[in-house]
């Protein structure tokens, strides 16, 4: 029996775990649970500020404020509810201090994020409703004109030391999975002819 499609799918499974491999290297956290994978610091210097984690009680809300320091930039903000459990909901209203509304939005993941587009300078209003049934605890996270920040423009921050071995990451695990599905098929394949060989006989 040939043995090119096991070959082929040791070495796919081999390019899958130093994929998983390079992604625990850098977070070496169980990312595969939110609620250990803390944002700020896994993306630090993305933020141009990241508040202190705010508990609030069922049906309470919490309130956090920013001024903005630039017109005409978005505005890229993000909630992350600290050790998330099944049935969190949040739902965030954001305004300025004119009684403008920017929107209002519901959060049942661990993470939002979202952006806005902000015309002149302003202070915005969060305020963050807990409608679950626990007390939670949230940290809000805010990047003016997060294209141009210095987390993506230089190469040697640290957002950009994690995004370079992310994506590389990325690239392994599909390549990985195609190659491993490959091999699968072709074992197949090799598996049919021998059989069918050995019916000739």
């Amino acid at each position: 029996m040939k043995k090119r499609g096991p070959i082929i799918g040791i070495f796919g499974l081999a390019l899958v775990v130093s994929s998983i491999s390079v992604v625990f290297s850098i977070f070496p956290t169980d990312i595969t649970n939110g609620n250990d994978l803390y944002i700020p610091s896994a993306f630090e210097g993305m933020f141009s500020q990241v508040s202190d984690n705010l508990q609030i009680l069922p049906g309470e809300s919490g309130y956090f404020s920013y001024s903005t320091k630039s017109s005409n930039v978005p505005l890229l903000w993000g909630v992350q509810i600290i050790d998330y459990h099944d049935g969190d909901k949040l739902s965030i209203s954001i305004s300025n201090i004119y009684g403008d509304n920017y929107g209002v939005f519901s959060q049942d993941n661990p993470i939002i994020f979202e952006t806005l587009e902000i015309h002149q300078s302003d202070t915005l209003n969060f305020e963050i409703q807990n409608h679950g049934s626990r007390i939670i605890n949230v940290v809000v996270m805010l990047s003016e004109d997060p294209d141009n920040s210095n987390a993506l423009s230089n190469p040697n921050s640290s957002f950009m030391n994690k995004i370079l071995p992310l994506a590389i990451s990325g690239i392994l695990l599909i390549l990985g999975i195609v190659i491993l599905l490959i091999g699968a098929i072709l074992s197949l394949v090799d598996w049919k002819n021998t059989q069918n060989n050995k019916q000739k006989f």
